[in-house]
């Protein structure tokens, strides 16, 4: 049995150089942070779904279009429009097929969503760090009080060794 799959195969080809073709030739400031995850192809090679992300830019940010996932639907907008003609033909041109995929982009919410995972991770992470709960773990005399010979109330007696 062979390891890949042939449809595998030339998505992985048609995703090397459909990041050639958007990092060389296309020339949109919109889709400077592109990055293509995973280009699926289907059995019969009549279509192929791009996955990919765009992190939002410093001023993106500023705007607030990542916010509500609007800067997700504007790319997608953008690269089924027009540009996917263009870059269908211009990966006809690299790749040796004899018919070349329509291309369909999807926008790849997995990434923002860990990263919204790891925030709330993180977030609740310092909640238990609480100062209240420093106090409790500074008693590492093993439960005596400040005199040493009177065990604290509450505390497991000491096992004879």
């Amino acid at each position: 049995m062979k390891e890949f799959d042939r449809t595998e195969r030339i998505g992985a080809e048609l995703k090397r150089e459909l990041y050639e073709v958007l990092r060389d030739e296309v020339r949109d400031p919109r889709l400077a942070d592109l990055t293509i995850h995973e280009v699926r192809v289907v059995k019969d090679l009549s279509h192929a779904k791009v996955f990919f992300t765009c992190l939002p830019t410093v001023g993106d940010a500023a705007a607030g279009l990542d916010t509500d996932g609007t800067h997700g639907v504007a790319q997608t907008r953008l690269l089924n429009g027009r540009l996917a003609g263009f870059l269908r033909h211009a990966l006809a041109q690299r790749v040796r097929l004899r018919t070349m995929p329509e291309l369909h982009f999807v926008y790849d919410e997995s990434i923002g969503a860990g990263m919204r995972l790891s925030a709330l991770i993180d977030h609740a992470v310092e909640g238990l760090a609480d100062p209240a709960d420093a106090d409790l773990d500074d008693d590492t005399d093993g439960g005596t009080d400040d005199q040493g010979d009177a065990p604290t109330p509450g505390a497991a007696p000491e096992q004879p060794r």
